[in-house]
C-alpha cells in the first residue's frame, strides 16, 4: 500500500500531471484509479479528500465521499491493490477541476511534504493499517452529513492520513487520526445534546 521514499519525493507534481495526462475535458475515477500504480491507496484517497476540504463546499463531497468510504473500506480489510465498482469507476471529473485541485492544494502539500519523513511506519503496514481504515472509513461517513461545514474537518483529517500513508510518517498518520476522531465525538456529543433539548421542548 505504499511505496519507497524514492517514489514518493513529489506528491504535488503527481497531481499535476494526473491533471496535464488528462485525455479528454472529463475523466472517470477509474482512469484516476489506474494511472496511480502502486500508489493508488494513498493518491486516491487524497484526490477524493482534497475536495471535501473546501468548507460550505455542497455536491462534491458528496460525490466523492461514497467511492472514499469504498476505498478506505478496502484497507480496514486488507486489500493490497483498491478497485472500484463499475457504478462508482464511472463517475466522472473534469480536466479543469482536477487542474485547479492541483493548482490549490500544490503549495500546502509541498509544505506537508517538507516536514514529513518515514517515522513510526508501522502504522503504515500490516496489521495496524486495519486501524488506519476503519478511522477513514468513519471520517468519509461523517462527509455525508447533510451540516453546513461537515465536510471539511474529516475531508483534512483524511487528507493528513492519506500524507502520512505515501510518506510513511506515523505521526502524520496519528495527527490525522486524532483530528478525525475529535470531529466525530463533537458530532455525536452536538447530536445527542440537540435531540435532548428537542426531546424536552417537545415535552413542554
Amino acid at each position: 500500500m505504499t511505496a519507497s521514499p524514492d517514489d514518493v519525493l513529489a506528491i504535488s507534481q503527481q497531481l499535476d500531471h494526473l491533471a496535464k495526462d488528462a485525455p479528454s475535458d472529463t475523466v472517470t475515477l477509474d482512469w484516476v484509479l489506474h494511472q496511480m500504480n502502486e500508489r493508488a491507496f494513498g493518491l486516491f484517497l487524497l484526490v477524493l479528500a482534497l475536495p471535501c476540504c473546501i468548507p460550505f463546499l455542497y455536491g462534491i463531497p458528496q460525490v466523492v465521499a461514497l467511492p472514499l468510504m469504498f476505498i478506505s473500506a478496502q484497507i480496514l480489510l486488507g486489500r493490497t491493490s483498491p478497485w472500484l465498482p463499475t457504478k462508482l469507476g464511472a463517475r466522472t471529473i473534469s480536466k479543469d477541476g482536477l487542474q485547479n485541485l492541483a493548482d490549490r492544494a500544490g503549495p500546502w502539500l509541498r509544505k506537508i511534504e517538507g516536514i514529513s519523513k518515514p517515522r513510526l511506519t508501522a502504522l503504515s503496514r500490516p496489521p495496524m493499517d486495519r486501524i488506519v481504515g476503519l478511522g477513514l472509513v468513519l471520517f468519509s461517513a461523517s462527509i455525508l452529513v447533510p451540516l453546513p461545514g461537515t465536510n471539511s474537518v474529516p475531508g483534512l483529517a483524511v487528507v493528513i492520513i492519506s500524507m502520512g500513508l505515501l510518506q510513511r510518517d506515523g505521526l502524520l498518520i496519528l495527527f490525522g487520526l486524532v483530528l478525525g476522531t475529535v470531529w466525530i465525538t463533537t458530532l455525536i456529543v452536538a447530536g445527542a445534546t440537540l435531540a435532548s433539548l428537542l426531546k424536552g421542548w417537545i415535552g413542554l
